[in-house]
């Protein structure tokens, strides 16, 4: 972030506050995207907008933060093991100090790889607290379905539960972590897995290079050495449009990694065997359009993550939390 140079114990510690920090704040736009990638049939939220006006009006303002505490509990590690990733691959891909463009995206694929370990459960029990909310609204809806198309498509694995009405308390973090250890095991949190890795690797392999290009612009015509340290503001930019670039080429890979990763599914909607069966489904009964669903959405959560980043690394928190605790 930026060409300050930030050890790896301050990096880590920005990295953590960063991610606190960015989703507290763009959270709710995160759940209305999740609830708008996850509509097939009954169209509950005509989009962003609508989603959190009709989120506030029946589950209050916190309904805009469910599964919030799950990503606040994994973020730090995530970051840390994005981060450093990132740090250990450009240093080994350095040569006297100069990593080729090639270098930045191995090393940000190798930061996607590893953070995967953390973002598959942090994202699978996210998601299911997420949509809870849009399937209970699809309900009431779902009787008289005007708006369905005849004769809706059968899941290919069907649930009894699906059929039934559902259980009036709200799913907890916990409890689907004990349900899925226990059906499942661990794989059960892992579910989603490789959509997830098909999701991460590229956009860290856009994001990373992306940036420090757009960090490095004009800098070469500065007076003084060479390791002049960009400006805020367009280090702040830079993480911005990279970041954006990056969330909207990737969206058709997270609706499908979103839609893999929903374990409970309304009324005419599908559930799939894989990767494969998902784009193909998606493709027959939606459209190409679909799989842009949430691009706004992931704009708007992205880049503001990023810009708050830019922002911790340059008031210097975790430098200064180290200097406190040393």
């Amino acid at each position: 972030m930026g060409d300050k140079r930030v050890s790896l114990p301050a990096k880590l510690i920005n990295g953590g506050v960063a991610g606190l920090v960015g989703v507290t704040c763009v959270f709710p736009i995160d759940l209305a995207k999740t609830r708008l990638q996850n509509q097939q049939g009954v169209q509950v939220y005509k989009g962003m907008f609508d989603c959190l006006a009709k989120t506030i009006r029946s589950e209050g303002y916190f309904g805009c933060y469910r599964g919030a505490a799950v990503n606040l509990t994994l973020v730090t590690p995530e970051k840390a093991i994005k981060l450093a990733a990132n740090d250990v691959f450009r240093q080994k891909l350095s040569k006297d100090g100069h990593l080729p463009l090639w270098g930045e995206v191995l090393a940000g694929c190798g930061a996607g790889t590893c953070q995967v370990v953390v973002t598959t459960p942090m994202e699978m029990l996210k998601i299911q607290l997420q949509d809870a909310g849009r399937l209970a609204a699809q309900r009431p809806m779902a009787a008289p379905s005007p708006l369905a198309p005849p004769g809706p498509a059968p899941s290919l694995v069907a649930s009894a539960s699906q059929a039934r009405p559902a259980r009036p308390q709200r799913p907890s973090a916990t409890g689907i972590t004990v349900e899925l250890l226990k059906t499942r095991g661990l794989a059960g949190l892992y579910r989603g897995a490789g959509a997830t890795l098909m999701r991460d690797v590229p956009f860290s392999m856009i994001y990373f290079p992306l940036f420090a290009n757009l960090n490095a612009l004009g800098r070469q015509r500065a007076e003084g050495h060479a390791d002049v340290r960009a400006p805020f503001w367009q280090s702040f930019v830079a993480g911005c449009s990279a970041g954006s670039v990056a969330a909207v080429a990737v969206t058709p890979l997270d609706v499908i990694k979103t839609r893999l990763q929903t374990l409970q599914k309304g009324e005419g909607e599908d559930t799939y065997r894989g990767i494969v069966d998902c784009t193909r489904r998606i493709m027959s009964r939606e459209g190409p359009s679909a799989f842009l669903k949430g691009a706004a959405c992931r704009a708007l959560v992205i880049a503001p993550l990023f810009g708050i980043a830019q922002g911790v690394y340059f008031l210097g928190v975790g430098e200064a939390l180290l200097g406190l605790l040393g």
